[in-house]
């Protein structure tokens, strides 16, 4: 089976847009494995926000705790482009994903700091070892498709890469 490695940010509209072209797509590479990789395209103390840490380390505990990954992102894609709503306050996160995880679980799992790692080991991954730059970006075999600045990606890119390299 092949692996798709997808490096995205929950605030980039270029991620939200490739998000919704891989989400028409996915259905068509039964064989490719979907590996999410969230990554913050301004992280902390970068001014530039809002910031999506706390989105992405709500990814590791959804993960942890088996939750559909696909109903994660679509949740969280909404809360930081499309309604949006305060990513950057747990509490309002806590309660924007109480259908699909355990409040309680998910605010105290992220006020103790359970995923800061795993946030900063992305980070380093996305952008020290895997030579993204731009998000969103994708890794398959060995090959890369990265996004244009200012412009992303588009559903042809994607497809073509995914029946060039699957």
């Amino acid at each position: 089976m092949n692996k798709l490695e997808v490096f995205f940010d929950y605030i980039c509209p270029y991620s939200l847009r490739g998000y919704e072209y891989l989400t028409e797509l996915a259905p068509l590479f039964p064989q490719t494995e979907i590996v999410w990789r969230p990554c913050e395209s301004h992280p902390r103390p970068d001014t530039h926000g809002p910031h999506s840490d706390l989105c992405i380390q709500g990814m590791f505990c959804a993960l942890e705790q088996g939750v559909d990954l696909w109903a994660y992102h679509n949740l969280m894609f909404e809360a930081a482009q499309k309604s949006p709503i305060d990513i950057e306050d747990i509490e309002t996160l806590a309660a924007c994903v109480r259908e699909l995880i355990n409040p309680d679980y998910f605010r105290s799992s992220l006020q103790r700091g359970e995923y800061i790692e795993r946030l900063n080991e992305a980070n380093r991954y996305a952008f020290e070892q895997s030579g993204v730059w731009a998000v969103p970006a994708y890794r398959m075999n060995s090959k890369k498709l990265d996004s244009v600045k200012d412009i992303g990606v588009t559903k042809e890119q994607l497809k073509a890469f995914l029946l060039n390299h699957a």
